[in-house]
């Protein structure tokens, strides 16, 4: 049987606007037409689960480093011996991805290295995981002391007398330079546990497989999940601080939390308000170094700088609290429940076996929460700083007159931003105007004109044919990508009974309700009480919604996506990886999720009259 195809690269339309968009990236992450053969020969799939929306040239870093570090540890740290790294191109402002299998003659001499290399980390885990922490606090701390000054008129008379003999240009150069090695070095260091939680995990999950062949993937995730996960930590203490105002009986001072300074100072006003404020402060950091994105786009919104944004969910929490709700996570029904499926098959065994099953369960039980963990340091912190540092660059360079919008600096690539700056200090070294006014507003538009036509389109799933089946478990675990999904995406997948969606069979449980379609962190406010979530995507920080609905439905993702992660945390029914959930899924319909087989009917085909509109209890927050 031959197998089905999507498109090549060069087969797909180019919007309308977006000519000569390839010009725009560095030249390393486009599709060459003097390699077309060969990478016309692989298969790539599109990562919209970490790059859901078009690249401004700026924001390839996060890509590039992201993946480019992740391979590094299976290819030259760890040895993994049948994977190497992913090989990765920006198509159409899109992330597309090629994982590099180890050629066969090559995997058992990498054995060896492997178990040494990897043996080390999980006989030292704990020691090591501290000395992490210090590494990557520190790389946070320093990234804090970078600022970008307007140059001065003249350099001090301080300078001459301790004959310095530099006029401090250097100096913002330096920082630049500094501000991307620092970005750089904590994704190497966010892989150097990250992809050792998920062997753990996985020889794990091979062990299970080969004991109890019918053991469904829910029941393995479940018995080695963290509950008490530092990713929760953001949203805990929201919760926390929307029981202390129900007990100071502050609730009514939370009204309008889209005037941020207003709620606060009312807060501060009332009976026991500056206990509340105290503990506010408190939890902001670092907890509030939080992203209603993912941290990879120069546009995601930040906890600690749109404060409307965790007030709006203190005020969402109340609500629930004062409705009777319980809005804490039910840790210990999730604790009872790890045990007894961990017991349940366990009591399987015997001697030996049991002996291996309790050794592999604990391992990947003490690495296996690093997997979430990491993302609140990496993601949302780390990267929140460099953001607000890249930000404050950017209106330094507006103000030089460079452009015009305060984050236009996002429309030049990291080199480009470079050469920007010497063309700065140049022209004020020697006292004439840089050329970079002239050149860049003029450049910036057309730019921004290719961007915005490259939004028009959605992203081709992958690219060229796939294999006959996708073996890389990375891909399968991550991303979702299985045979089976990339054969549905083909339109060869088997039919769900009765109509409907096929996906990942992420968390357990079968619900009805309506659906809520959200494409954007933005329109998170519009989801109200027991719907069912429907997103291309979710991101860790959607956690206080998770505590409202009835059951999650993505387009993308495997049994170790956020999603499906926090679902199973929340006791809720998720699918995964159904593809096109939230284009087929329209807001309002009717559906049943089945997070147990994996599958979302739609019970009624047409969207009932005035669902979209906000109902009762909704909020008028246009921020959260």
């Amino acid at each position: 049987m031959s197998m089905k195809s999507f498109p090549k690269p060069s087969e797909l339309p180019v919007p309308a606007g977006a000519e000569g968009w390839e010009k725009i990236y560095p030249y390393y992450l486009v599709f060459q037409d003097k390699l077309k053969d060969q990478e016309d020969a692989k298969f790539w799939f599109c990562d919209s689960q970490h790059w859901p929306t078009v690249f401004k040239p700026f924001e390839t870093i996060g890509g590039e480093f992201a993946v480019k570090c992740l391979g590094q540890y299976n290819a030259r740290h760890l040895m993994i011996p049948n994977a190497n790294g992913i090989e990765f191109r920006v198509h159409l402002g899109y992330l597309y991805m090629s994982p590099i299998p180890v050629p066969e003659d090559q995997i058992a001499a990498r054995v060896p290295h492997f178990e040494q290399r990897v043996g080390h980390y999980f006989q030292n885990w704990e020691e090591l995981l501290k000395q992490w922490h210090v590494k990557v606090r520190g790389t946070i701390d320093e990234m804090e002391t970078i600022s970008f000054k307007k140059l001065p008129d003249m350099v001090p008379m301080e300078d001459i007398t301790t004959g310095k003999a530099m006029d401090g240009s250097e100096v913002l150069l330096e920082n630049y330079d500094r501000l991307i090695q620092l970005a750089y070095q904590n994704w190497q260091y966010h892989f150097e546990f990250l992809n050792l939680g998920y062997i753990a995990y996985l020889d794990f999950f091979n062990f299970c497989k080969e004991v109890f062949p019918n053991i469904p993937d829910q029941s393995i995730a479940t018995m080695v999940q963290g509950v008490d996960m530092e990713l929760f930590r953001p949203d805990d203490e929201l919760k926390q601080l929307a029981q202390l105002a129900v007990e100071l009986g502050i609730q009514s001072a939370f009204a309008n939390t889209d005037d941020v300074d207003a709620t606060l100072a009312t807060v501060r006003a009332a009976a026991g308000g500056e206990r509340w404020i105290a503990r506010y402060e408190e939890a902001k950091d670092p907890w509030f170094n939080f992203t209603v994105g993912n941290g990879f786009y120069g546009h995601d919104k930040y906890w600690n700088e749109h404060q409307e944004i965790p007030l709006g969910y203190i005020a969402d929490y109340i609500r629930r609290l004062d409705e009777g709700q319980q809005i804490m996570r039910p840790v210990e029904e999730l604790v009872a429940e790890k045990e007894r499926i961990v017991e349940e098959y366990r009591d399987l065994l015997e001697g030996e076996a049991q002996a291996v099953f309790d050794a592999k369960r604990q391992l990947a039980a003490t690495a296996y929460p690093y997997v979430e963990n990491h993302n609140f340091y990496i993601e949302h912190w780390t990267m929140g700083v460099f953001w607000r540092k890249i930000r404050e660059l950017s209106r330094m360079l507006q103000a030089e007159g460079f452009w015009t919008e305060p984050d236009d600096l996002l429309y030049l690539n990291r080199n480009e931003v470079r050469d920007a700056l010497f063309d700065l200090v140049t022209g004020w070294g020697v006292g004439a105007e840089p050329i970079g006014p002239t050149y860049w507003p003029e450049e910036i538009e057309r730019r921004r004109g290719i961007v915005n036509a490259l939004k028009t389109a959605r992203p081709a799933p992958a690219l060229n044919t796939p294999p006959e089946s996708i073996t890389e478990p990375f891909t399968r675990m991550l991303w979702g990508i299985t045979t089976e999904q990339v054969q549905q995406w083909l339109g060869d997948g088997e039919e769900v009974e009765g109509g409907g969606l096929r996906g990942m069979a992420a968390s357990p449980g079968v619900v009805e309700g309506y659906a809520r379609v959200i494409h954007d962190s933005d329109q998170l406010s519009e989801v109200q009480q027991d719907e069912i979530l429907v997103a291309t995507v979710t991101a860790p920080s959607w956690g206080p919604i998770f505590g409202k609905i009835k059951a999650t439905v993505t387009d993308i993702g495997g049994m170790m996506s956020h999603a499906a992660i926090v679902c199973r945390e929340y006791g809720l029914p998720a699918v995964t990886g159904t593809g096109s959930g939230s284009t087929t899924i329209k807001t309002g319909q009717r559906l049943r999720v089945d997070g147990t087989k994996g599958t979302v009917q739609i019970l009624d085909a047409e969207e009932p009259a005035g669902t979209a509109v906000a109902g009762p209890g909704a909020h008028s927050h246009s921020h959260v």
